[in-house]
C-alpha cells in the first residue's frame, strides 16, 4: 500500500471539565495534524497531478478550508460545558467551536477524521480516501485513528 502524508499545525484552546488534574482548566495547545491518504497514483499525461496520489498543496488547501482554519485560534468547547460556553459567549467576537464530545485529543482526532474523511473520499475516482489521521496535542502526546479496512 502506498500512502502520502501532509502535516499541518494550528493553535486551539480547550478544557476537560471533569479531569483530575490541570486539564480541567482553560488552556491551549499547538496541535500538529498528520493526514495520510491512500489511492491509486494518477496516470494522466499532461495532468498537473500525474504521478501523484494527490498534490500536497491540494491536501493542505482542503484541510485548511474544512478544519484547520475553523479550529485555529478557536476554543474547542464541549456542548455540555455550560459554564465555559456562557463565559465564551460573553466575549464579543470570540472564536468558539462547539463539539458534542469532550475535547480530549482522542475525541478531537475522531471529530477531525469524520470531517476530513468526507472531504477527501474518492475525489478523483482513484479510490482516494483518508487512511489515517494523527493529532498531536503536544510533541509527546497524540491520538491516531485509522480507517476501517
Amino acid at each position: 500500500m502506498l500512502t502520502i502524508t501532509r502535516k499541518l499545525e494550528f493553535d486551539a484552546g480547550h478544557r476537560i471539565p471533569d479531569h483530575k488534574s490541570q486539564c480541567r482548566n482553560l488552556h491551549g495547545h499547538r496541535y500538529t495534524l498528520e493526514i495520510t491518504l491512500v489511492g491509486k497514483v494518477i496516470e494522466e499525461e499532461g495532468s498537473s497531478d500525474n504521478g501523484m496520489i494527490m498534490d500536497f498543496s491540494d491536501i493542505k488547501t482542503l484541510a485548511k478550508q474544512h478544519l484547520v482554519d475553523i479550529w485555529d485560534h478557536a476554543f474547542l468547547a464541549y456542548d455540555k460545558d455550560t459554564a465555559v460556553l456562557e463565559f465564551l459567549n460573553s466575549l464579543p467576537g470570540h472564536k468558539t467551536v462547539v463539539i458534542n464530545r469532550i475535547p480530549t485529543v482522542e475525541n478531537l482526532a475522531r471529530e477531525a477524521f469524520d470531517i476530513l474523511n468526507a472531504v477527501y473520499r474518492d475525489r478523483y475516482g482513484t479510490g482516494l480516501h483518508l487512511h489515517k489521521l494523527v493529532l498531536h496535542e503536544t510533541p509527546n502526546c497524540w491520538a491516531e485513528i485509522t480507517a476501517d479496512a
